[in-house]
């Protein structure tokens, strides 16, 4: 994965005198290998040995964007020894992810997705093949499928009237609420009840195992990209994840073990078979009842488990968050979509999820909001898995490939000259979706790769949206003007807010 920063210049320049003998003859290699004498992308120079690792910055997807505008929409560069394709339009990306989809279907191998993930036996990290295709399909019927969305239906409705409750309460008091605290602990809660089948159990903090895991992913590790490093563990990123997977693995044995011998009480509250309980009744049974090369054993079930949890506890919450701020950035956005729930919800009720397809204007805000920040600003990485010509240039096998989201979604080709603008009604009388037809804005990705919990994601973000703004008028805190509010992010494996969003509700239903 691509760094979450750069290492400081001392201990990168302290590696490479450590290492110099070593490397000389790689990089006197690289100067007299002969060129293919095809034409390959362009791109800056990089330097020896590190290539192009120093120009990342701490906001990679800023700096690729910059660059994009240099050497064009397909962009080569040299990750340290890993050849590096950087793409930047939604034309050059709809070639990547459709027309030759087949081809760039599989994920880079590093260290620490490889630990998490078991060995790559998840569906995220996991490599193109008779594998992976069966545990997606598994995935999408038994955990994924709109019905099983549904049926999870009760389970948010209580978890967000509870939110409601409480925030009623600092309401009344005119308190200032941690609005980015409150929106992570809530989708925290409602994938516990969902995935793991239980409230948070104060014998792990999950979240904190979940950042670490998700830091690790997403962090430089030098070794990744210049593999004779990895003997040394100079960053300490193999002690930190062999100490976070045992942590991780203690959890998912503890919750296994739950679900196979429950409790008395426990039988009684469980009304609804979880994730967990679905991927046990298929333990030791074949992925595929045609194809019976692959037992589901309790490794693939740790594997998916982990993804599932991964996945939906980061990015819906990081989703929600900037559709909250971006709301509170733009007041008049906000009372459109307030004026919105009044039609179609009235006064009387809260919001319900079957409400949500009849919100033309939340979903203009939801795409909106992922247009200008996607959860993963580049996505899932690619690797090329045969030599290709795309667009006139010549891709190496074995090339990664990076979609850069955030670029595609500020096009001002695409998107006019206000794409750095959050305009919900651009998308007014819009076939443009969010699920990868659309290569102006694919937020989730297209083609084979193409994040499968889509569905789930969106209508916890949806629902929470509207009820938070059916149910209360925010005002910022402090006398802050909306120009005032940071709008800033950082870089990780997803890009969250660099400062919470604070607000001061008002309740406003009748009832």
């Amino acid at each position: 994965m691509l760094p979450q920063t750069l290492v400081n210049p001392e201990f990168l320049f302290l590696t490479i005198f450590i290492l110099i003998n070593l490397l000389v003859t790689i990089f006197l290699h690289s100067k007299l290998h002969k060129k293919n004498g095809r034409k390959n992308p362009p791109g800056p120079k990089p330097l020896p040995i590190i290539g192009h690792l120093h120009m990342l910055g701490k906001l990679p997807h800023r700096t690729l964007q910059s660059l994009s505008q240099k050497y064009g929409p397909i962009m080569s560069l040299k990750l340290g020894q890993v050849q590096t394709i950087v793409v930047s339009s939604s034309q050059i990306a709809e070639l990547f992810l459709k027309t030759h989809d087949s081809i760039f279907s599989s994920r880079p191998k590093t260290f620490a997705s490889s630990y998490f993930s078991y060995g790559r036996k998840g569906i995220v990290f996991t490599e193109y093949g008779d594998y992976w295709r069966n545990m997606r399909k598994l995935c999408n019927i038994q955990l994924l499928h709109t019905s099983k969305v549904e049926m999870f239906a009760p389970l948010r409705k209580v978890e967000v009237g509870l939110l409601i409750k409480s925030l009623r309460k600092s309401a009344t008091l005119h308190e200032v609420v941690h609005v980015s605290k409150v929106v992570a602990e809530l989708i925290e809660n409602i994938n516990y009840k969902m995935i793991l089948g239980r409230s948070k159990d104060d014998k792990f903090d999950l979240k904190e195992l979940v950042h670490e895991e998700l830091t690790l992913i997403g962090m430089f590790d030098l070794a990744d990209y210049l593999p004779w490093l990895r003997p040394f563990d100079l960053q300490g990123i193999e002690r930190r994840c062999k100490k976070a997977g045992k942590q991780l693995d203690e959890f998912l044995e503890y919750i296994i073990k739950e679900h196979e011998n429950p409790s008395i009480e426990e039988q009684k509250g469980h009304n609804n078979k979880d994730f967990v309980d679905i991927l046990l009744s298929l333990m030791n049974q074949p992925i595929d009842s045609k194809d019976k090369k692959y037992d589901i054993d309790r490794t693939n079930i740790k594997a998916l488990i982990m993804d599932m949890i991964s996945a939906a506890i980061d990015t819906t919450a990081v989703a929600t968050n900037w559709a909250l701020s971006l709301l509170l950035k733009h007041p008049n956005a906000m009372k459109k979509l307030q004026h919105e729930l009044e039609n179609v919800v009235g006064m009387n009720r809260q919001v319900e999820e079957s409400d949500l397809a009849n919100l033309p204007y939340l979903s203009m805000v939801m795409k909106e909001t992922l247009r200008l920040f996607p959860v993963g600003p580049l996505g899932a990485p690619h690797v090329c898995l045969q030599d290709v010509v795309v667009d006139g240039y010549y891709i190496k096998k074995n090339t990664t490939v990076l979609i850069n989201l955030w670029t595609i979604g500020r096009d001002t080709k695409v998107w006019s000259d206000n794409a750095e603008m959050f305009c919900p009604e651009r998308f007014k009388d819009s076939n443009v979706d969010l699920r990868g037809h659309n290569f102006q804005l694919i937020p989730f990705s297209s083609g084979r790769r193409s994040c499968p919990g889509m569905e789930m994601g969106l209508t916890s973000s949806k629902l929470v949206v509207a009820q938070l703004m059916h149910c209360f008028d925010w005002e910022l805190p402090y006398g802050m003007s909306p120009d005032n509010l940071d709008m800033s992010e950082k870089f990780e494996l997803t890009i969250p807010k660099s400062q919470p969003l604070l607000a001061v509700p008002t309740f406003r239903l009748v009832a």
